[in-house]
């Protein structure tokens, strides 16, 4: 991208923005708390919107010691989450069928700002905010095409940080538990009136350490060293105009001990926490910086406008096993020579692969809201602008390894090697987007509209450049219709599109992914018993399979691979039975459940012939990876005045590990040759159904005792094939600590 194009986009928001606080009405309202805008805003909102959407407050997640975002988001209906380290370091999200590797098909959020490392240019990074930090997570489906791109075919997840408190206040979460994993999360706030306005900030610092459940052969370490520390500061000006300036900043240094590698067939279900003793050298390193200068104002009742600049760098390397004997991992798992290699009891060869990468993002949003009437319609006619840049500098180093037989590995001689480059994708994005809502009575429509220009380059290893637009259109029209005071019914019918990577689009013609998506639900929301029922169709074409392997890399491998149809069923049922019965004692339950089916259609020459992608060795009628048929959640509660305990039940059915939808094609020699590579990550994902128990007691005003069992009856199962090979869930873990506030 051109110097002069970030110059220019970064002048464009400085004098944008300080002409917007040129604006002021002297009829608006006193200086109010003007919170930043939201993607659903409150659990209580939820129940009001045109689309299928979530809410999760933290005090649910926090009630249950949950720090995983599979486990976070296990009681949203039509969300997956495909694990690969048991604590969620590396979540893969897929909403309704769409591909979660990495979670690349889902636009994923901060605080309303765009979080992947480069959310354009290799949108699976290798990055997911942490829950345990945050105030709250909030999933938009269906209706997400309009004002939250780029990634429209799957949805939206935002993450909201923690909230600068009103009055001064401390707040410190600290546990312990197995395989000495210790948490923490404190911070300190307070808001104060000044004469010059209202200043509020905020201190915080999260952290988790964790030795892991893995055991290396011959020894070494599975672990993981998390810390996050954030600043944020707002000042609403005592000034005419209503508005509120807030800046934050935020850091992350993570370093886990983890492979790509997983295990046999054989050793995975005999000794499921293993790791082969040639893994023990893998490592990944990365750092993330995180911030935004944003303001809010309101220059009259009818008017509101947000402007937010934003900068994010993420900076990675994973060195880590890649062949063993010049074989790739995934073939090697099926070779009984070659697992000897890697348990380290034969001599051999393996490389590691030490890939890094460097993101960049920064660019400025804007939204304008209207609110005005025409005759009986109220409308709030929301504006949307953001000028994006975002890039990937991939670079590599290989190193060779000699494995002597003993369990030892040591470097081949004149290794590693010289780190060369691997290849730059750089995006420029101008997206726009309109919507309407408009009320008649009951009745509250909500048509929108989004297009976005992507000026793309790529320079590949060698210094060829390549460079080309692309067109993205989306939108659709939402519905929400209230039977009554507790009733309503909502449905809408949207048009997503997820863009391949310039490397992708540039140098392997691969299109855009397209989706047509149709909901149609019902709301019952009572005092003391709330449902919804939601029933949801999605036809994709143009599906992008991105390499199972080098996903993060910026999709180098993706291809288009034909078409698939989603239908599914969600359900969502709360009752707090102790409250309808009029006692002491809170009873609440739930139950969420989602049936999905997800097939191919119109199969491409590339996904059915396989290579490395997700998607390999599919046909029309085939079922997509890692998208079950069933998924349920359920829990019951018990609380009396100063204590709580809660027991939730997780149930994920079985799936495919690839397009394949069989056993590792080495098991058919008469298919195997013309159905390429034989892989590891052909095979089941086993269904699996976990309990967990958790539980707290107010000791007094500012202290709260917390304990929980996390898989009480410790059941293990293969829950993901790739990156190399099978791979389970994480053992029965324990943790027990305390939380104060004051």
């Amino acid at each position: 991208m051109k110097p002069s194009i970030r110059l220019e986009l970064l002048a464009s928001a400085t004098f944008l923005s300080a002409a917007s606080f040129a604006v002021a009405d002297e009829a608006a309202s006193e200086v109010a708390n003007l919170e930043a805008m939201t993607v659903v805003g409150s659990a209580e909102a939820v129940w009001t919107l045109a689309g299928a959407a979530a809410y999760v407050d933290a005090e649910e997640f926090r009630e249950r010691g949950y720090t995983n975002l599979g486990q976070v988001l296990a009681k949203v209906p039509g969300v997956y989450v495909r694990e690969e380290d048991g604590f969620g370091n590396f979540p893969n999200v897929s909403l309704r069928g769409a591909d979660g590797t990495r979670s690349e098909k889902v636009t994923v959020m901060e605080d309303g700002i765009l979080t992947a490392p480069s959310p354009y240019s290799a949108p699976a990074a290798y990055y997911s905010p942490k829950p345990a930090r945050m105030a709250g997570i909030e999933v938009l489906k269906g209706s997400s095409q309009v004002r939250y791109g780029p990634q429209t075919t799957g949805g939206v997840i935002n993450f909201l940080s923690t909230e600068i408190p009103e009055d001064s206040k401390f707040y410190s979460r600290t546990t312990y538990g197995s395989f000495n994993t210790a948490f923490n999360h404190s911070w300190y706030g307070d808001s104060v009136d000044t004469a010059s306005g209202r200043v509020g900030y905020l201190l915080e610092l999260h952290s988790q350490t964790s030795d892991g459940y893995r055991d290396i052969d011959f020894g070494g370490d599975s672990g993981f060293d998390l810390i996050e520390p954030m600043l944020k500061f707002f000042w609403e000006p005592d000034s005419a105009l209503k508005q509120r300036i807030e800046v934050k900043a935020g850091y992350t240094d993570f370093d886990a001990n983890e492979t790509y590698t997983g295990l046999s067939e054989v050793d995975v279900r005999s000794t499921p926490d293993r790791r082969y003793a040639a893994t023990k050298f893998d490592e990944f390193e990365s750092s993330q910086w995180r911030s935004y200068l944003k303001w809010i104002g309101e220059p009259s009742d009818a008017l509101r406008i947000e402007s937010a600049v934003y900068f994010n760098e993420f900076r990675r390397n994973w060195d880590k096993l890649d062949r063993v004997n010049g074989t790739s991992l995934h073939q090697a798992l099926l070779n009984p020579a070659l697992i000897a290699v890697l348990d380290g009891s034969a001599v051999g060869t393996t490389r590691s692969t030490a890939n890094l990468r460097d993101h960049q993002a920064y660019g400025w949003q804007n939204q304008a809201n209207f609110k005005f009437a025409t005759g009986s319609l109220e409308h709030d006619l929301a504006f949307g602008a953001r000028f994006h840049y975002d890039r990937a500098d991939a670079q590599q180093q290989v190193a060779t390894y000699n494995a002597l037989g003993n369990g030892g590995f040591v470097l081949s001689p004149g290794q590693p090697g010289a780190i060369t480059p691997n290849g730059i994708n750089e995006t420029f994005a101008t997206a726009l987007y309109a919507e309407d809502e408009i009320q008649l009575g009951k009745l509250t429509l909500r048509p929108g509209l989004r297009y976005e220009l992507l000026e793309l380059d790529y320079t590949d290893k060698t210094g060829l450049q390549f460079a080309g637009d692309e067109h993205l259109f989306a939108g659709g029209m939402g519905a929400n219709y209230e039977l009554d005071a507790i009733r309503s019914l909502f449905g809408g019918v949207f048009r997503g599109v997820a863009s391949p990577s310039p490397q992708a689009y540039l140098a392997n013609g691969t299109e855009n992914e397209e989706s047509l998506g149709y909901e149609l639900g019902y709301r019952h929301r009572g005092d003391f018993f709330n449902a919804e029922l939601v029933g949801f169709y999605t036809d994709f074409d143009q599906l992008i399979s991105t390499d199972a392997g080098l996903g993060a890399s910026g999709a180098s491998a993706s291809q288009n691979a034909g078409a698939a149809d989603v239908f599914g069923l969600e359900s969502l049922v709360q009752y707090d039975a102790g409250q309808a019965a009029g006692w002491s004692l809170g009873l609440p339950l739930y139950l969420s459940a989602t049936w999905t089916t997800a097939e191919f259609k119109n199969s491409s020459s590339f996904l059915a012939g396989g290579g490395d992608a997700i998607y390999a060795g599919g046909r029309d009628c085939n079922e997509i990876p890692y998208v079950p048929e069933w998924k349920f959640a359920a829990g019951i509660g018990l609380s009396g005045g100063k204590w709580a305990m809660n027991l939730d039940l997780h149930y994920l059915g079985s799936s495919w590990g690839s397009g394949w939808n069989g056993s590792p094609r080495v098991d058919n020699p008469a298919t195997a040759a013309n159905e390429s590579t034989p892989t590891s990550r052909d095979g089941k994902i086993q269904a699996l159904c976990q309990f967990d128990l958790s539980g707290h007691y107010q000791l007094n005003e500012n202290v709260k005792l917390l304990a929980g069992v996390q898989n009480l009856l410790d059941e293990r199962a293969i829950v993901s094939r790739i990156p190399e090979g099978p791979r389970t869930n994480a053992p029965r873990m324990i943790f027990g600590g305390a939380e104060i506030s004051f």
